[in-house]
């Protein structure tokens, strides 16, 4: 049996993260959908599920940057801390309002970020994510 895909939205949003629910559900019927409005709470549970051996998902990370507390800059520079075999599981995108090219060109140039997106997530953003993933 396969597993379901997870997706993990990290946003200081409660609507944004509930239009990405939405919208991943929508799109994947029997997805898993994690959210978190407190950035550092969304690292610890990435960090500790993650670590865990006996976890077998893999994961879609959808990131804002401007957030209270920890952005999300700070959280990627954590997360270049973690172990390889946590880094490898996850596949983070920037989801955010910005539209500051030298955002754009941080993400860009940030190995772990996959792509920036502008919000909001989009059914066919999903489709496209989840199309390229199981292609690989």
């Amino acid at each position: 049996m396969t597993q379901p895909n997870r997706f993990i939205v990290i946003d200081d949003d409660a609507l944004n993260n509930k239009i990405c629910r939405v919208c991943i559900e929508k799109m994947d019927k029997g997805a898993d959908v994690v959210t978190f409005t407190d950035p550092k709470e969304g690292f610890d549970y990435v960090a500790s599920e993650y670590a865990r051996t006996d976890h077998a998902h893999n994961a879609t990370l959808f990131l804002d940057i401007n957030m209270p507390v920890m952005n999300g800059w700070e959280f990627l520079e954590l997360f270049e801390k973690l172990a390889e075999n946590v880094k490898n599981r996850l596949k983070i995108y920037i989801l955010s309002s910005s539209v500051d090219k030298r955002d754009m060109e941080k993400a860009k140039e940030n190995k772990n970020v996959v792509y920036y997106l502008i919000k909001p997530l989009t059914k066919e953003t999903i489709a496209l994510i989840t199309f390229a993933q199981k292609k690989k």
